[in-house]
């Protein structure tokens, strides 16, 4: 690069930068700040002035919508990916086919080294679990707007960022594990389950606050005028990509492990002979 292509590149950034700050400087809103932050983290927690109608039946919090949304398009995708994907499979795979086979290689090899006994069952759960984990995490970022039932726009959350969210995903898990110990080694495996009662506890609140500190971050980032270009965009990024990988990551590593110890069958001892 020549110096006066050098020259020309620094002008460019110092304009841009430049037209930013006197953009900011204009478009401030100084009553955007006169809600009080405490309110707005209130808000980002619980949802209680953010409620949308579910079918008219009830009011609900955005997160739940977020959860179905989810829900359906992984359901969808699941039966397109089986009836038109899948049966043209070839030896040497496709873009797609080879990441969806790193990616069911990646938790398979998970399950068949924390769970040897039992790999095939909880191999399929982590997998659909971690895949959960991820698309929610990242669904944020698609910003759709929902209605609240006071008529404004909302962008519709996490669905894991919302307590109740992580909470079902923690004891599904250790329902998992449970009953994962019962079919294998019978009521003992059970009991042996039970003794990781906080299990259930850690895993919610991990994934929870794992979530909602991004979320935290970025409306924090958001809240002043300052702050609330460009800033906010890289922010919100890059931790809803980074929590995505390191909350599927953890949760589906912690559910093979803690599975494979109560499905792990114990050799029986020998009776000794008297002599």
């Amino acid at each position: 690069m020549s110096k006066k292509q050098r020259n020309i590149s620094i002008i460019i950034i110092a304009l841009t930068i430049a037209a930013l700050l006197i953009g900011i400087h204009l478009t401030a809103n100084p009553e955007k700040e006169t809600e009080p932050i405490q309110e707005v983290m209130k808000d980002v927690v619980l949802h209680e002035t953010g409620k949308i109608n579910l079918f008219g039946l009830t009011q609900v919090n955005p997160a739940l919508i977020s959860a179905f949304t989810v829900s359906a398009l992984m359901i969808i995708a699941a039966v397109l990916i089986r009836i038109f994907v899948i049966p043209k499979f070839t030896l040497k795979p496709a873009k797609f086919q080879y990441v969806l086979e790193k990616a069911v290689g990646f938790f398979s090899g998970l399950a068949e080294t924390n769970s040897p006994h039992k790999p095939f069952f909880v191999g399929g759960y982590i997998f659909a679990a971690g895949v959960y984990i991820f698309i929610s995490t990242i669904f944020e970022l698609l910003g759709l707007q929902g209605v609240t039932t006071s008529g404004a726009s909302i962008s519709l959350p996490a669905p894991l960022a919302d307590i109740n969210g992580a909470i079902a995903m923690g004891v599904m898990s250790y329902g998992v594990i449970l009953f994962g110990g019962l079919f294998n080694n019978g009521p003992k495996g059970m009991l042996n389950a039970l003794k990781d009662f906080s299990l259930p506890i850690s895993m919610s609140f991990r994934l929870f606050g794992a979530l909602l500190s991004g979320a935290i971050v970025t409306e924090l980032v958001y809240y002043y005028s300052l702050t609330s270009y460009v800033i906010p965009v890289i922010v919100g990024v890059l931790f809803t990509l980074i929590h995505a990988l390191i909350q599927a990551y953890v949760l589906t590593t912690l559910v093979s492990i803690f599975y494979g110890e109560s499905s792990e069958k114990k050799p029986k001892k020998e009776k000794r002979k008297k002599t």
